[in-house]
């Protein structure tokens, strides 16, 4: 056997230090490439969505206070529909505390309240709202019929008349940039402050 074949077959022989750091190095570099994709994906989950949980009766009895709501967050969301729950920032009520109410009328279109009546009109058409707690019969101070601004929603609380919203002055109509993203999804149930037990067949997409 000449001299160059036995160089060639221990080449091929296997060096098990060799191997061993080969394989350190590919662990590595798996788990560098592991870490960057999962970073990727919590950015994206971050700006895609959020999870936020409601405080207060004025979404009762859709929402309770203490129930988690995973959002889809502004970035994403598209244009502002009615019947849309949202969660928005308005600096000037509260300094900017969020909240979650339900989109009424969107940019255009005229608002008016029968607070007798407790019937909510918009641009001259009853609505319908299977989903309210009680009678729109609470005034807190914004002069009706309104019609609404270009970019903007006005929005309520289910609960009307335990509710902060575009009736009051404080919050009025809501910039569609003050909103925060949109209610899609009812991930844990709340138990109101510990007033009623937790109902997990709520559980589910948010109407």
């Amino acid at each position: 056997m000449s001299e160059l074949d036995k160089r060639e077959i221990r080449k091929q022989e296997s060096n098990p230090e060799e191997d061993k750091n080969a394989l350190q190095k590919s662990i590595v570099m798996y788990l560098h490439d592991l870490v960057y994709l999962l970073a990727g994906v919590m950015l994206v989950l971050l700006l895609l969505f959020r999870v936020v949980v409601v405080s207060g009766p004025s979404m009762n009895a859709t929402m309770v206070d203490g129930d988690y709501l995973l959002l889809v967050g502004n970035v994403f969301y598209g244009d502002p529909e009615y019947g849309d729950i949202v969660v928005a920032s308005k600096e000037s009520f509260k300094n900017g505390e969020p909240i979650i109410k339900r989109v009424i009328a969107t940019e255009g279109q005229v608002v008016d309240i029968d607070f007798n009546a407790g019937v909510v009109y918009v641009d001259g058409i009853p609505l319908d709202e299977p989903y309210t707690n009680t009678p729109t019969n609470l005034e807190e101070g914004i002069q009706f019929p309104v019609t609404v601004k270009e970019g903007c929603v006005f929005v309520m609380g289910d609960n009307r008349n335990a509710s902060n919203d575009s009736r009051n002055p404080e919050i009025g109509q809501i910039d569609c940039r003050e909103i925060l993203g949109k209610a899609v999804f009812l991930i844990f149930p709340g138990n109101n402050g510990g007033s009623i037990a937790r109902d997990f067949s709520r559980i589910g997409v948010v109407s």
